[in-house]
């Protein structure tokens, strides 16, 4: 490797700076194809083909390009004639890779099965660990899980075999875990079937929540559909220090452009501020940019990332990002659509919630915020870990606090649970005595997954309905999100806020300034936590869980057994008779009666897994007519052959009435940009006709005429 770096410094030397580093790397590429991953040997990472189309679309547009757009624009399937305009056109776009989790990869996969195709077309994964429920700790609920999900890993198992697709067992680790340790780096474009895969942005990489359509898309070798982003700036100056951790620079992006903010737009990181930030740190900030509607954030190519790229023995990757780095950061005087300036110096701790992640309170306020608003102060539960806050300095950082408090002889006053995000955090945090300091305090150690964080909790000490307050490290606090409890009162902060808030057992507390009181009376205030951003003795990488696809899977059988009331292979929809839709009853079902649904804002919010799109048309569904749609979800209704409609007047909503027939008319003559309308038929006999907008470009209107996606497919297979 050394002699390939000083090759390389030797042959700049010679060309010169001003030299086009794409020249540079010809000379020395052919000897030196960096391996996109460990587990894809002859799968390589091609920076020369982002490159060329980054200078084609830079010559197009001639401007500077923001970091984001380098790496969208640098996937385009065709950059010498594709359409771009940020938040109008849609773009096609040729992602490197795929990632599922086990929820949303049995949709995924029983679609791709559906296609005929023989192999997926990109390297792509499976990860176990939305099903593992929490109850008594990580071996017995792993070993729990294992049985009752024996089909579904069953099936999953065989059909990764089967069609190339690489398998990560059920204790491996949370998806987003996995990726940033494995699959991210600078430049890659990645899609995974959840909505936190942004996670990876702070690996440099371009990582997109889709729907399990999407993924098959990718899979099938299909050029992918994304509306062209808009970009936010998020200018960050000083440096972060004492209680201030990157979850506070979410929680309060968060709390300035709410939940929905950040739709329509990626969520570029930039600035001086960045170097402070440790790498698992701005996976953080982006993990929880999924909270603001964006679709996905970034953070630009720096020594954090080259780091953190050594350490989990991606070294050739690192050197070689550090040939194309330019390629990696904005270009000097890019534009953003919205920029906000954040200086860390003044950032302090926050806690956002409740029911809700962008109800942001500094810490030192929330306590007598919560009296104020009737909110429980006793914290029942402190939770830590989840995709979001699940690293090495994560969990050092928690485990400092916590030793400050058993040193004096304290334990928490709440309960305490510790999710590592992956089997290589949880073996080093093992080794490196962490995990005994937080089981000390009073923590338990749950399994390597997503857990409580999604709502796999079986939680016993409170009833339902029982007013409460639990305080989490993770991302999402919505009503009954973690424990099916409306009436608990969820918070969202950093892990070392989550330990501290345990520790004293109230909101009421603010470790910066208020005191603990040790069992011998004596009072003392918490020092600011520190914790290494890796390992000194670098990561214990734990069982090995990864399961590898041969290299012919053709003869492998998928296990789908026909009386599984879990799984079933896919029958394909009806198409479009070519009329219109005619006295559509509004939510109803069953009896081949076709219905609508009308929504409010946002309809089909937080959750990427197309069963909420498949499960209305396969029961008769035909059109979803809101006020505004999130993004994932408008395309998984798409996808699945169903009309995604919004009101042209948003206060058309309140004319529709339970007992209405609605005709959608205007398909014969379906075109992009051009509204439908809503015929509505009241019970007194009175009639009204609404208009509708959509946002079908001429590509999804076939999907729609074919019945769904997947019948498109099919048809130009013919």
């Amino acid at each position: 490797m050394a002699t390939y770096c000083l090759t390389v410094a030797r042959l700049q030397l010679a060309l010169g700076h001003g030299a086009r580093r794409l020249h540079v790397s010809a000379a020395y590429r052919a000897k030196a194809n960096v391996s996109m991953s460990r587990f894809e040997p002859s799968s390589f990472i091609n920076y020369e083909k982002l490159q060329s189309n980054v200078d084609i679309v830079r010559k197009r547009l001639n401007r500077p390009l923001t970091l984001s757009e380098k790496i969208v624009y640098g996937h385009l399937d065709d950059p010498h004639n594709q359409d771009i305009d940020r938040g109008r056109t849609y773009l096609r776009l040729r992602p490197d890779r795929v990632a599922m989790q086990d929820a949303t990869a049995q949709m995924a996969m029983l679609q791709f099965i559906s296609s005929g195709l023989p192999r997926v077309a990109v390297p792509s994964t499976i990860h176990c660990d939305h099903l593992i429920e929490a109850q008594i700790g990580g071996v017995k609920d792993l070993a729990r899980a294992k049985e009752v999900n024996q089909e579904v890993y069953n099936f999953l198992s065989s059909a990764g075999a089967k069609y190339g697709v690489g398998f990560w067992k059920p204790g491996s680790g949370i998806i987003h875990q996995i990726i940033l340790e494995n699959y991210a780096y600078p430049g890659v474009m990645l899609i995974g079937t959840d909505s936190h895969t942004p996670n990876g942005g702070g690996l440099g990489s371009i990582c997109i929540g889709v729907g399990g359509a999407d993924a098959v898309d990718v899979m099938a070798g299909i050029p992918w559909e994304l509306k062209c982003p808009k970009v936010i700036g998020v200018k960050l100056t000083g440096t972060l220090s004492g209680w201030t951790s990157p979850k506070d620079v979410i929680l309060k992006v968060a709390g300035i452009l709410t939940v929905k903010g950040g739709t329509g737009a990626i969520v570029e990181y930039h600035g001086p501020g960045v170097d402070s930030i440790s790498c698992t740190g701005m996976a953080t900030i982006c993990n929880m940019g999924a909270e603001i509607g964006a679709t996905t954030s970034v953070f630009p190519y720096n020594h954090r990332m080259r780091t953190y790229l050594e350490k989990t023995g991606r070294g050739q990757i690192a050197a070689l990002a550090d040939e194309y780095s330019d390629l990696l950061v904005p270009d000097e005087g890019c534009e953003y659509d919205q920029l906000i300036e954040l200086n860390l110096d003044e950032l302090k701790p926050h806690i956002n919630g409740p029911f809700t992640p962008d109800l942001a309170h500094p810490v030192s306020d929330v306590g007598a915020v919560a009296e104020q608003n009737g909110w429980p102060l006793e914290v029942k539960v402190g939770l830590i870990g989840s995709c979001t806050n699940s690293s090495y300095e994560d969990m050092g950082r928690a485990a400092s606090v916590a030793k400050q408090a058993l040193d004096k002889g304290l334990k928490c006053k709440a309960q305490f649970t510790v999710t590592p995000g992956s089997e290589q955090i949880r073996a080093t945090i093992e080794r490196d005595g962490y995990s005994k300091i937080l089981g000390d305090v009073g923590g338990v150690v749950l399994a390597n997954a997503c857990g409580p964080c999604i709502g796999q909790w079986d939680r016993r000490d409170v009833k339902k309905g029982e007013k409460n307050t639990i305080v989490t490290s993770f991302n999402r606090n919505f009503t009954a999100r973690n424990d099916a409890n409306p009436a608990t009162h969820a918070f969202v902060t950093s892990p070392e806020i989550v330990t501290a808030l345990a520790i004293a057992g109230t909101l009421n507390f603010n470790p910066e300034t208020d005191f603990l009181t040790a069992p011998n009376g004596e009072k003392f205030k918490l020092d600011p936590p520190n914790g290494d951003e890796l390992p000194a003795k670098d990561f214990d990488p734990g069982q090995d869980t990864y399961q590898h696809p041969p290299a012919d899977g053709s003869s492998m059988k998928v296990d789908v057994s026909p009386q599984s009331n879990r799984l079933q292979l896919l029958e394909p929809f009806d198409k479009w008779s070519g009329k219109d839709l005619e006295d559509l009853r509004v939510l109803i079902k069953a009896n081949s009666v076709s219905w609508v649904v009308v929504g409010d804002d946002n309809y089909g919010e937080g959750s990427s897994r197309e069963h909420a799109a498949l499960e209305p048309r396969h029961l008769g569904g035909r059109a979803i007519i809101v006020k505004s749609f999130a993004r994932i979800h408008e395309t998984n209704l798409k996808k699945q052959g169903l009309l995604p409609l919004t009101f042209s007047n948003p206060s058309d909503y309140d004319k529709i009435r339970p007992d209405d027939k609605i005709s959608i008319r205007g398909l014969e003559t379906f075109t992009p940009g051009k509204p439908l309308s809503a015929v509505v038929k009241h019970s007194d006999g009175s009639e009204e006709t609404l208009e509708l907008n959509h946002s079908f470009n001429e590509t999804q209107i076939e999907w729609f005429k074919a019945g769904s996606a997947l019948n498109r497919m099919k048809e130009l297979q013919h």
